[in-house]
């Protein structure tokens, strides 16, 4: 009987690391959104390292999650829904780039505020984006003399 006991109760153990392991993957990844905030999006020329779960930052604190990158067919731009807090009153001349943390760094979206009396809604999109900036491409332009083309 005490053999039933112990393999129960390892089994519950089992089971509430693996409840656990699903709810942290589907914060992580952004499956699930956060209560209290909207989705707004933005298309970039070069979406270049972000994927679903990459933190999207203003003033350097993580203030939201990628939720989805999809290519829009007609202008062929990667087309990112991320989510913000709710509270957060964005302007709608509000800029969003894609940074990187450092040369051999991840990636994450930075958003950085305007100036506009229009703030941003649930659904709306930040149309001044800057997208991906490739380290490889800047290093051979420097390496080459930096010829223009």
């Amino acid at each position: 009987m005490a053999e039933n006991t112990t393999e129960t109760l390892i089994g519950g153990l089992v089971l509430a690391v693996a409840i656990g392991f699903l709810v942290f993957v589907g914060q992580s990844t952004g499956i699930s959104q956060p209560a209290g905030s909207i989705t707004l999006s933005a298309a970039f020329r070069s979406a270049q390292g972000v994927s679903v779960g990459t933190d999207v930052r203003l003033a350097g604190v993580k203030i939201g999650t990628v939720t989805g990158i999809r290519l829009d067919p007609r202008s062929y731009r990667a087309v990112l829904d991320f989510t913000v807090p709710e509270g957060l009153e964005l302007a709608s001349d509000t800029q969003a780039l894609i940074s990187s943390e450092g040369l051999l760094g991840g990636v994450f979206v930075e958003l950085k505020p305007g100036g506009a009396d229009e703030l941003l809604a649930d659904g709306d999109e930040v149309l001044d984006t800057q997208g991906a900036i490739s380290v490889v491409t800047l290093l051979l332009k420097f390496a080459s003399g930096g010829g223009s083309e």
